[in-house]
């Protein structure tokens, strides 16, 4: 079981019981349970190396009508490569692409994709809005919350919270909508990349239908 790299420490009291979780997911429509989902598996793709339950799970996916539309595509596609792909295999893979030695191929930090650097200004801003929202890092974790797994994690705690539209699209466009699209662009075309190639092109159409949903009024 993946450990989430946040905590919710404003609204733990409200959603520890399940009786009050099963009515807010409930309340959410199908639309807002499937952003949820799927910011959740961005996050537990990037925030750890998946297990093999998790590629058996992302197995049904390669059987999705791939001809309706982009996001569609993207998610059979990572299915199949799911599909073909090992633990071994992705272990290494995962490795080269985010830990290396000394660094791997791509750096997931918002700070780094913003100035080029680690620990900057970027993450003050993000930790500052985190703590209004009620987000702390868990103690369970050590990596920065400009993780791109933590913002991910955060998006979809939002959506499961039933934040407002306007909480949702004010932390998207401050912390999310300014780089994740380079990022997931490069993970798409990185040279150590087999499987996690397909979660970079996954990760691409769901962002680009994230722009068009935060673009409407609603």
């Amino acid at each position: 079981m993946a450990t989430e790299m946040l905590d919710s420490t404003a609204t733990t009291a409200e959603t520890d019981s399940p009786d009050i979780q099963a009515a807010t997911s409930a309340a959410l429509t199908e639309e807002q349970l499937y952003r949820a989902g799927a910011y959740g598996l961005l996050a537990s793709l990037l925030r750890e190396i998946p297990d093999e339950s998790v590629l058996d799970r992302l197995n049904d996916l390669s059987g999705i009508d791939s001809s309706t539309d982009e996001l569609s595509f993207a998610m059979s596609m990572m299915g199949l490569a799911a599909s073909k792909s090992n633990p071994v295999a992705i272990d290494d893979e995962y490795h080269n692409l985010f830990i290396g030695l000394g660094r791997g191929e791509l750096v997931p930090y918002g700070s780094w994709y913003m100035t080029g650097f680690l620990m900057e200004r970027p993450l003050a801003v993000l930790r500052d809005d985190l703590q209004k929202l009620g987000y702390a890092r868990s103690v369970s974790t050590h990596e920065p919350e400009d993780h791109v797994a933590a913002l991910s994690e955060v998006m979809s705690m939002m959506i499961r919270e039933d934040r407002s539209h306007q909480d949702q699209q004010s932390f998207f466009n401050a912390h999310i909508n300014c780089w994740f699209d380079r990022f997931f662009e490069d993970l798409s075309n990185a040279k150590t990349a087999v499987f996690y190639r397909s979660v970079g092109r996954f990760g691409q159409a769901f962002f680009k239908l994230e722009r068009t949903y935060f673009s409407m009024n609603v």
